[in-house]
C-alpha cells in the first residue's frame, strides 16, 4: 500500500511546554525592540559606570578634585543620564512597523520602553560597579 500524502496524515498533538521552557525560548528569541532597548541602556550604563567608578576610586584614594567629594551627586547624575539617554536612544532606534517601505515613524512608546528597560539596568549596574568591581579595584 502506498504512503498517504503529507496533507492526509494526522498531525501529532503539540506538546505543551513548561513555564521554564517558554521563558528560555523567549530569552533566546527576544523581540527586536526589546533587544534594542536593552542594548542601548547597557551601552550607556557601561560607559557612565566606568566614568563613575574612576571618579569614586580617585576620591577614595585621596585625590583632591575640584568641588570636593561629590560621589552622591555623581551617582544621582549617572542614574539620570542612563535613564534619559537610554530612553532617547531607544526612541531613535526603535521604529514602529509600517506597511510602506522606507517610511519611518517614531512613537513615545519607544521612549517609554527605553525608560522601563533603563530602571533595572541602572540598578544592576550600580550593584555591579560598587559592590563587585570597586572593592577589586581598591
Amino acid at each position: 500500500m502506498a504512503e498517504r500524502p503529507a496533507a492526509d496524515r494526522p498531525r501529532p498533538e503539540p506538546v505543551e511546554r513548561s513555564w521554564l521552557d517558554v521563558r528560555l525560548r523567549q530569552a533566546r528569541n527576544p523581540p527586536p525592540p526589546v533587544f534594542r532597548a536593552v542594548v542601548a541602556n547597557v551601552a550607556v550604563a557601561a560607559i557612565g559606570g566606568l566614568v563613575d567608578l574612576i571618579y569614586d576610586t580617585l576620591i577614595a584614594k585621596g585625590t583632591a578634585l575640584p568641588g570636593g567629594d561629590l560621589r552622591t551627586a555623581a551617582v544621582a547624575l549617572y542614574v539620570v543620564v542612563v535613564i534619559v539617554a537610554g530612553s532617547l536612544l531607544t526612541y531613535l532606534w526603535v521604529e514602529l512597523p509600517t506597511g510602506a517601505s522606507g517610511e519611518r515613524r517614531r512613537s513615545g512608546w519607544a521612549a517609554l520602553l527605553g525608560f522601563f528597560a533603563a530602571l533595572p539596568i541602572v540598578y544592576l549596574s550600580l550593584v555591579i560597579i560598587f559592590q563587585v568591581v570597586a572593592p577589586l579595584v581598591r
